[in-house]
């Protein structure tokens, strides 16, 4: 309107301009001056213009009349589609507006054509609310995010103010629309809303779209997402593809973010006056909310969400598995030198070979499994509490490590009482001269390696030798058979004559 007012000054005012001297100094293309000044004339306006002319009065006189003759909308005399219908058929796999106007031209030979429409079908979806307005086909996609509202939970005992979140999940094609409350965000909350919710749909959608919160997506990214491994796994139980809105795209999920409005406006506004003492108590509500959005009848669409549902995206859909997805937490982690991986605090044993190999680990809550490329290479009893916090499997051993596992201190008992007492008097005085028994197992060991193939009364006699002597060794009951040391009885000192040894200082030492 700026540009039109400094036209009429040039062309009325002091200056008189032509046509092509406006359009020098405006920048605009002479018919585009012509056509101003055929407006202004026709409109029956005269410079300079009245104080009170405001721009949005000099856009109706000069723009209004000639919008109003010009929009096609207006004439309608032909048949009219059903819209609503129109909009539900373009929800199904492989439907299209050219086909839907050929079926109507089917039956209304005279009817609209088709660039009519189309254009009149773009007037009837600008009418629909913005959840309806968007197109996605039947079954695709599942929309999941929390709502970012809060609802309070008050403990009837302690009268403590606990805060759950609203968990929202929208179908794309009939925007039928799920709602719960959680605890938290977690992802033990997040999976398990995810499995009442496709219980709730009794079908699987072929793809989820969450948004990036952590429990859904470890890294967020345009091109290359990493998806949490956990999430992950609950998708593949159900046959599902995770697909996350990409970063700083709200377009993506501009579904759930409708739904999650609605839910805040039907769930959590028409509850906010309700007091609830327990999470049960506040999903009952809820559920009964989420009823009367989904059996309302949509005004232009003349059809609920639920039926909608059935009609449009429930054929499309998947079955679900046998069996519900049990909640187990994946993780990654490398095999130690000792081919044991560590989770949770406690350690678990995967075949030798692994050493240094990255493996996932599911844990449930009675369960330790471990994959690697896919193929379960251990499965172990979950350990929980302060005994023993390995786990270790036999054949995950290399076979040097099998054998040590093995000993034990009843084990060298037993077979040194097989050659006598004397034996197994020695390997006592082994495992209890050391701090921890498991410190005498080599030693023990050895002492029975070496007395095998001995003869038994001279293997005794070098037990007994040993013993007296205190040589706790394999070496020295070595020393002893090989030197025949067995077949000598150690000479007791008198204890009335003085010992006489280089190393012995005497008692004068002291009284010099």
């Amino acid at each position: 309107m700026r540009q039109i007012r400094e036209l009429m000054r040039l062309r009325f005012g002091e200056d008189k301009a032509s046509s092509r001297v406006i359009a020098r100094r405006l920048g605009i293309g002479r018919t585009t001056v012509l056509d101003y000044l055929e407006r202004i004339v026709s409109a029956g306006l005269d410079w300079p213009l009245p104080d009170d002319l405001t721009d949005v009065i000099l856009e109706e006189r000069l723009f209004g009349r000639a919008f109003q003759t010009n929009n096609r909308l207006g004439a309608r005399d032909k048949v009219e589609p059903d819209w609503a219908k129109v909009t539900q058929e373009l929800k199904r796999d492989g439907v299209n507006l050219q086909i839907l106007h050929e079926e109507y031209r089917e039956v209304h030979p005279g009817g609209y054509g088709y660039s009519r429409y189309c254009e009149l079908f773009r007037a009837f979806e600008k009418r629909l609310s913005p959840v309806m307005r968007q197109r996605h086909p039947a079954g695709e996609k599942l929309f999941v995010d929390y709502s970012g509202k809060k609802v309070e939970i008050i403990d009837p005992q302690t009268g403590e103010v606990r805060t759950a979140e609203l968990f929202v999940a929208v179908l794309g094609a009939s925007s039928l629309t799920y709602a719960e409350l959680t605890w938290t965000q977690s992802l033990p909350d997040w999976i398990g809303a995810h499995v009442r919710l496709l219980r709730w749909l009794g079908k699987s959608p072929k793809l989820l779209i969450p948004d990036n919160l952590r429990s859904a997506v470890n890294k967020p990214s345009f091109f290359d997402p990493e998806i949490n491994l956990t999430y992950a796994r609950m998708a593949d139980h159900y046959g599902i593809g995770v697909l996350p809105a990409r970063p700083y795209r709200p377009r993506d999920k501009a579904k759930v973010e409708a739904g999650v409005r609605i839910a805040q406006t039907y769930v959590l506004g028409r509850l906010r006056h309700q007091r609830f003492f327990s999470l049960d108590e506040g999903n009952q509500a809820v559920r009964g909310a989420v009823d009367r959005i989904n059996d309302h009848v949509m005004r232009r669409l003349g059809v609920c969400r639920r039926d909608l549902f059935h009609q449009i995206d429930a054929p499309a859909m998947r079955d679900l598995p046998a069996e519900p997805y049990e909640y187990a937490e994946w993780k990654k982690a490398r095999v130690h030198l000792d081919y044991h991986i560590e989770l949770a605090g406690f350690f678990y044993s995967v075949p030798h070979a692994l050493i240094g190999k990255e493996v996932e680990a599911s844990l449930t809550e009675r369960m330790v499994e471990v994959f690697h490329h896919g193929q379960r290479v251990a499965v172990h009893a979950r350990r929980y509490g302060l005994g023993d916090r390995h786990a270790t499997e036999p054949a995950h051993m290399p076979s040097s490590h099998r054998h040590y596992a093995s000993w034990s201190e009843a084990r060298f008992r037993r077979e040194a009482g097989d050659i006598g007492p004397n034996t197994m008097a020695l390997i006592d005085a082994v495992l209890t001269k050391r701090r921890h028994p498991e410190q005498g197992f080599r030693s023990c060991l050895g002492i029975l390696k070496r007395l095998r193939g001995v003869d038994r009364d001279q293997a005794e006699a070098a037990c007994a030798r040993a013993v007296e002597i205190g040589a706790l060794s394999c070496k020295s009951v070595g020393s002893i058979l090989d030197n025949k040391l067995f077949t000598k009885s150690r000479r007791r000192p008198d204890p009335e004559l003085p010992l006489l040894h280089a190393n012995i200082r005497g008692g004068r030492y002291y009284l010099n």
